[in-house]
C-alpha cells in the first residue's frame, strides 16, 4: 500500500507497509466510525469491546462480511494493526500480552476531570508515553485523536484529491508510523509526522491542531456542553498537510488534557 502522507519536517512522501486486518478494542462513536471507513476501504475489522461480542451482533451486520467480534485479546491478536478505541481512563485494561510486538493505534485523549494523573498534569509525559509505557512491547502511534467521527466519514476523499484533508501522527517508531499513515491513506487521508510521542501534545486538546480546523471557528458564547455539540455536528472543513504541519510548528504547550 501506498500513502500520501509526508513528514512534517522534510516533506518528503513515504511508503507504508500493507494492512489488511484492523483490530478494534472499544466500539464506541471512533471505534465503529474507523470501522465503517476500513470496511468500505476493502479491509477486514475485528470489533471488541467491554462488554463482549454478542454485544456487536448489529454492528457486525450492518458492516457485513468483513466485519466479526471477538473479545478484545482476540482482536488484538487478530489484527496486523490494533485500534485502541477506548477512554484513556481504561487504558490499563487492554489486553498488554497480545499487543505485543504490535503496532497500536492511540486516539485517546486526557480528560483530568474523569480521572487526574500528576505525570499529565505537570507535562512530564504526555497521554500517549503513558500508554507506550503500559504497553512496552507494542508499538504505540498517536492518531485520529484530533478529527470527530463525523468528519472522518465526511472528509474522506481519493489519493491526490486537490482538497484530500490531513491528519496528524507521532511515534517512536518509523516503521510503526509508515504502517498507520499506510492504514490513514487507504481510509481517504494523507499524513503529517509530528515526531515522537514526547511531541504528541501539539495535535492534544487545547490546541490549535485539535478539532477545529476541521470544522472552523465555533458561534460566540457557546457553553462548554453547547461548544462539544457544536463540534460533534459541524459540517467538515477540509484540511491540508500544510496548514497541519504549520499549526503543529507554531503550537504553544499549556495544560494537558480537556480543560474549559
Amino acid at each position: 500500500m501506498h500513502t500520501g502522507w509526508r513528514d512534517a519536517g522534510t516533506g518528503k512522501r513515504r511508503t507504508a507497509v500493507s494492512t489488511t486486518t484492523l483490530g478494534v478494542i472499544g466500539t464506541g462513536m471512533v471505534g465503529a466510525a474507523v470501522a465503517r471507513r476500513v470496511v468500505d476501504a476493502g479491509l477486514n475489522v475485528v470489533l471488541s469491546n467491554s462488554r463482549g461480542p454478542q454485544a456487536l451482533a448489529a454492528l457486525v451486520a450492518e458492516l457485513g462480511p468483513a466485519a466479526r467480534a471477538a473479545t478484545p485479546a482476540e482482536a488484538a491478536s487478530a489484527g496486523d494493526l490494533v485500534l485502541a478505541a477506548v477512554p484513556l481512563t481504561a487504558y490499563e485494561r487492554l489486553p498488554r500480552a497480545e499487543l505485543v510486538g504490535k503496532t497500536v493505534i492511540d486516539p485517546m485523549n486526557y480528560v483530568p476531570s474523569y480521572l487526574p494523573v500528576a505525570e499529565l498534569d505537570s507535562n512530564e509525559l504526555t497521554s500517549s508515553e503513558l500508554v507506550q509505557r503500559r504497553l512496552a512491547g507494542a508499538r504505540v502511534v498517536k492518531a485520529l485523536h484530533s478529527i470527530g467521527p463525523k468528519h472522518l466519514l465526511e472528509l474522506c476523499r481519493p489519493a491526490g484529491a486537490p482538497d484530500r484533508t490531513a491528519l496528524p501522527l507521532s511515534g517512536d517508531d518509523a516503521q510503526a508510523k509508515e504502517q498507520v499513515a499506510g492504514l490513514l491513506d487507504v481510509l481517504g487521508f494523507d499524513a503529517v509526522d509530528l515526531g515522537p510521542l514526547a511531541d504528541s501534545w501539539r495535535s492534544e486538546p487545547n490546541t490549535a491542531l485539535y478539532a477545529l480546523p476541521y470544522v472552523g471557528q465555533p458561534p460566540s458564547g457557546l457553553t462548554p456542553a453547547d461548544f462539544v455539540a457544536w463540534v460533534q455536528q459541524a459540517p467538515g472543513t477540509p484540511v491540508s498537510a500544510a496548514r497541519i504541519a504549520e499549526l503543529a510548528a507554531t503550537a504553544v504547550r499549556g495544560p494537558a488534557g480537556f480543560r474549559f
